[in-house]
């Protein structure tokens, strides 16, 4: 008797073709480079080689940070046009947006803190003096700020602000003290400013930070200096710099495909940034390892399901 219904037979290669046409989409390349990709590197489906796409709030960093984000997400546009009014007043406003946009881990990264550190927002709005007093022609045009505000996107004041912000990134890849004298001058500067908000805001964040470089006394009686948020400052701006130009921010797990680290996998902790386009390489920490080491971008797979929702 014939089976009138017969069960399909899988066709040969279907399963591959899909993988192939999902790389495609997520990486934004023609089918045939994703399938050299596929084969060259062993992706496995929902991995992406790290020179391709955008993470800006992985998952997995921390589940109440996630929250954070997510309710941040369902913001009504009042609410949306409240905080991008605040983003645009540079220095102080931005670097609060900043702090608030990017909240910190919890500690429950295997890495320790990400988006960590007191005085985030402070050294922020620092890094915006510092940029002001040195490459003015930096500065985007307060009424067009205003404008953009009016539109509720953060995206599009990213936009507006890239070469500030980029600027303030390049800023945290100096030594500290040669930071630290940076800051020092830059707010003297400003505290002398003949604009009355400047000179307000500089005479505030000089007072924090003498605060932050005064010397203090550690539970065995020796002195201390307590520093300056750098690495959490620099994760946020390396986030904030992915949502233009691509790449993958800090908390996203990776695995490695060069030797001696070839198939272990990773968390990123920072980026590497050249003069323009995305990340040239990232900061990892290995799975069990003691410090971080660096990667070429091209050397990193991104792991599947990295990105909470669309954006």
């Amino acid at each position: 008797m014939t089976d009138r219904n017969p069960r399909r037979t899988p066709t040969p290669g279907r399963a591959r073709k899909r993988a192939i046409r999902e790389q495609a989409a997520r990486a934004g390349v023609a089918y045939t480079e994703a399938a050299r990709q596929l084969e060259s590197v062993g992706l496995q489906p929902g991995e992406t080689l790290s020179t391709y796409g955008r993470t800006i709030y992985p998952t997995g960093v921390d589940p109440h940070r996630q929250l954070l984000v997510e309710r941040r997400e369902r913001r009504s546009f009042e609410e949306r046009v409240s905080d991008t009014r605040r983003a645009a007043a540079l220095p102080h406003g931005r670097a609060q947006h900043l702090a608030e946009r990017f909240p910190p881990s919890r500690g429950r990264t295997g890495v320790g803190l990400l988006y960590h550190g007191e005085g985030r927002e402070e050294l922020l709005a620092m890094l915006y003096i510092v940029v002001a007093a040195e490459s003015p022609g930096l500065l985007p045009d307060v009424g067009d700020l205003a404008w953009i505000a009016e539109l509720g996107e953060d995206t599009a004041l990213d936009t507006a602000c890239a070469d500030v912000d980029r600027e303030a990134r390049r800023l945290l890849d100096r030594e500290p003290l040669v930071l630290w004298s940076i800051l020092e001058k830059a707010l003297a500067i400003a505290e002398r400013s003949t604009d009355r908000q400047i000179r307000q805001e500089a005479i505030r964040q000089a007072a924090l930070f003498r605060t932050m470089m005064t010397p203090r006394v550690g539970y065995a009686g020796e002195p201390y200096v307590e520093g300056l948020p750098t690495v959490g400052v620099r994760q946020i701006l390396d986030a904030l710099l992915i949502v233009a130009d691509d790449g993958h921010a800090p908390g996203t797990r990776v695995r490695l495909l060069t030797k001696p680290n070839e198939a272990r996998s990773a968390t990123i902790i920072g980026a590497q940034w050249g003069s323009s386009g995305p990340p040239v390489g990232y900061l990892v920490w290995l799975d069990g390892a003691t410090a971080p080491l660096s990667a070429r971008a091209g050397d990193l797979v991104v792991l599947a399901d990295q990105e909470p929702f669309p954006r």
